[in-house]
């Protein structure tokens, strides 16, 4: 996994040299992120980071905040709008509630593998983008997590097994999905997550290999289901006003880091996905497909909730499910 990184490190780092400093006075961007600094997010981030600073040769020098120690992974977004920060990266499904478009990606059963995921993200991208802009954000690259599982604390084969059960939630469409499963939403950080199910605060989760990997969470959960329900993204965004205060040869470097960035983290992402299932079971999990009868009756509160936030997200959120089932 380490050779194609290293050739699209050096190809990143020869773009931005190739570009040159911008000449103007050296600014530092203070970038907070919600997960772990292991995590592949993370270190994607990082490696962008390094492309900017060297690119601009130092005139715009971002420093890294992983693990939520800046912000706050739900406090993110607001702290880049409201220019205490002028970058960050933030999961926006979380804010599906403000706006029923940013859980796009999180819609069930509706993108479940990495090819479908980029045709979604291509036509939702400019609807995406301009609901950002309203919001004095300016959209650098998006990256998609690994497929979502099922982890429980005990064998679970059916719906019924889950009543009960308290589910950590990280947006809207997980409480929901708690909600039609008769599991009980807890809401909890990704940088909270390991002290959570030790304590016994939630049992279970929806979410990738690569989350409970960083977490090790095979030291309170036991089971992972692959049902591959979505793929949510991770966004890198600038604030506007700062983004528009920044010179053109600065914002060059920088649009060219994030497109690398962009392809870098998909890559990490699908490599990434095999990596962390047998990291999974080699801390001594139960890794493998979940049973068709649960499969089934996911997909059956995967048609309600789809139907429910298309109703939320109104003409837009139907035009973007239209173009994405035109493309297959």
């Amino acid at each position: 996994m380490k050779a194609p990184m290293m050739k699209l490190t050096t190809a990143l780092t020869a773009v931005t040299l190739a570009v040159g400093a911008t000449g103007v006075s050296a600014e530092t961007w203070d970038m907070p992120m919600a997960y772990s600094a292991s995590n592949f997010h993370s270190h994607n981030g990082e490696q962008f980071a390094q492309c900017v600073t060297t690119g601009t040769g130092g005139d715009i020098s971002i420093t890294t905040h992983p693990g939520g120690s800046l912000f706050k992974g739900g406090d993110i977004k607001r702290a880049i709008q409201t220019g205490q920060v002028p970058i960050g990266e933030r999961l926006l499904s979380g804010h599906q509630n403000e706006n029923a478009l940013f859980g796009f990606d999180s819609v069930p059963f509706l993108a479940t593998s990495f090819d479908d995921s980029a045709k979604l993200w291509e036509v939702a991208k400019p609807t995406i983008t301009k609901v950002l802009a309203d919001q004095n954000l300016t959209l650098l690259y998006a990256v998609p997590w690994p497929p979502q599982g099922l982890y429980f604390k005990n064998e679970v084969t059916s719906v019924a097994d889950m009543a009960g059960i308290k589910f950590r939630s990280y947006n809207s469409a997980t409480a929901r999905l708690a909600e039609l499963t008769g599991m009980l939403p807890v809401s909890i950080e990704a940088a909270e997550i390991s002290q959570a199910f030790a304590t016994g605060v939630a049992d279970a989760m929806v979410s990738s290999g690569s989350t409970g990997y960083d977490r090790k969470v095979w030291e309170s959960l036991s089971y992972y289901y692959e049902v591959d329900a979505w793929l949510p993204r991770n966004y890198i965004m600038v604030n506007s006003d700062v983004w528009n205060g920044t010179s053109e040869a600065s914002q060059n470097v920088i649009r060219g880091c994030a497109e690398l960035a962009e392809y870098s983290g998909t890559w990490r992402s699908k490599e990434y996905t095999g990596f962390t299932y047998q990291g999974l079971r080699d801390g001594g999990m139960s890794v493998g497909p979940a049973s068709d009868q649960m499969v089934s009756e996911l997909k059956e509160i995967g048609v309600t909730m789809t139907s429910e936030w298309l109703e939320a997200a109104g003409a837009e959120g139907q035009a973007i499910v239209d173009a994405f089932r035109a493309m297959k």
